[in-house]
């Protein structure tokens, strides 16, 4: 194996030389995903969606097209399908109060997800499920008692002693928040291998479109279906594990008075959510500020000597973020990739960035320190710093 400093020098054949995670700090072990095995190509979408819903309005279907160009989104994956449309009609009929069917769908579906993505997660980590301590279970799709987290660890398998955390409802940023909050389990429980997993579906919010109601076409044509998992823990072990990443500061913010810019409300149809055009715009006031405090925890100074791996909220967030920080055009290279196989799966995208950033960096990436970034309701800033192994 070739050698080098742990500083990450190049060692004599060109190849880095993996570096030391800190001991103490946590680092991500493993990674997994999952999908519905419904495809949605987006070329396919407008059609689809105007013929489900029985949508007669060619202003509406003409926006929607305009949209879906806009996204830059070419594939997705959808829970809905003709079987469920078939079995439930009424999902697609205005005013129906359909928030019980939405729900029996929903709830088995994101738990289905979760368990594939976590076992192609344990399985990539190659230890056993029952060394997992901690579960911390992301969602914005169900809502029932007991939550995911407790049908997920029993079809693990994992012990019945396993530490277990919910959040619920936190939409975009979720994941990051649960990357924070593993790395706060992790390292204040010496030993311990957190399960963190995300999985969201968009049948909460699928129905007819209304003009009175611009957002849903939005939805329609930005987001998507999946889960995703990864295994945290510190001090790593030699010849077991793999660390690729380490958590090395995470921070929140919230703007004040911001609550109604992302504003998402259950009903009895289901989910309706209201987007302040102004997103892009908040976010490009305040981005430059929070960065510069989480790089205060490191020693880069300059933004385009950092990797970057930001929640793709869409084309238009991070067109702002680039514009605004002044970042070279392959910066966020992996969060539109992340959106173009995906659309926005909320709080999973941001480990479909970080898989393709994990490639980057073993093959072509030279910088040690980089930012994991996500905005969503509140409006809400996560951020972490993130250091490559």
């Amino acid at each position: 194996m070739p050698q080098g400093d742990l500083n990450g020098s190049s060692a004599q054949n060109g190849t880095r030389a993996k570096r030391a995670p800190v001991p103490g700090k946590a680092t991500i072990l493993a990674l997994g995903k999952a999908f519905p095995s419904q495809v949605l190509p987006q070329e396919c979408l407008v059609e689809g969606y105007i013929r489900d819903t029985k949508c007669e309005d060619t202003y509406i279907k003409e926006k929607l097209e305009r949209l879906c160009k806009n996204t830059t989104v070419k594939t997705r994956y959808t829970v809905m399908s003709k079987e469920i449309l078939d079995k439930h009609p009424e999902l697609a009929i205005e005013g129906i109060p359909t928030i019980r069917q939405k729900l029996e769908i929903a709830n088995p579906a994101v738990v289905e997800m979760a368990t594939r993505a976590c076992k192609a997660c344990i399985k990539e980590w190659g230890r056993s499920p029952q060394d997992i301590t901690h579960i911390v279970y992301v969602s914005s799709s169900e809502i029932r008692l007991p939550g995911g987290d407790l049908y997920l660890a029993n079809e693990l398998g994992l012990n019945t002693d396993v530490n277990r955390v919910m959040l619920y409802f936190l939409g975009c940023y979720g994941g990051v928040t649960g990357l924070r909050v593993a790395k706060d389990i992790a390292e204040n429980n010496p030993g311990s291998r957190v399960l963190l997993t995300t999985s969201e579906t968009t049948i909460l919010g699928f129905r007819a479109p209304n003009k009175a109601r611009p957002y849903d076409l939005v939805g329609a044509a930005l987001f998507g279906d999946g889960a995703a998992a990864a295994i945290i823990g510190t001090n790593p072990i030699l010849g077991q594990e793999s660390p690729f990443m380490e958590l090395n500061y995470a921070v929140q913010k919230f703007l004040p008075d911001t609550q109604n810019v992302i504003d998402g409300r259950i009903t009895e149809e289901g989910i309706n959510f209201k987007l302040g055009r102004d997103l892009p715009q908040k976010i490009e006031e305040n981005i430059e500020e929070f960065c510069k405090k989480i790089m205060a925890k490191c020693d880069v100074k300059n933004f385009n000597e950092l990797f970057w791996a930001v929640h793709p909220g869409g084309p238009a967030i991070l067109n702002k973020l680039e514009n605004t920080l002044k970042l070279k055009s392959d910066k966020l290279e992996c969060s539109r990739k992340a959106l173009m196989d995906y659309g926005n799966v909320s709080s999973n995208t941001i480990f479909y960035v970080m898989e393709y950033m994990r490639d980057y960096l073993k093959e072509d990436g030279s910088e040690e320190w980089g930012l994991g970034l996500a905005f969503g309701p509140g409006i809400t800033f996560e951020g972490i710093l993130l250091r490559s192994l």
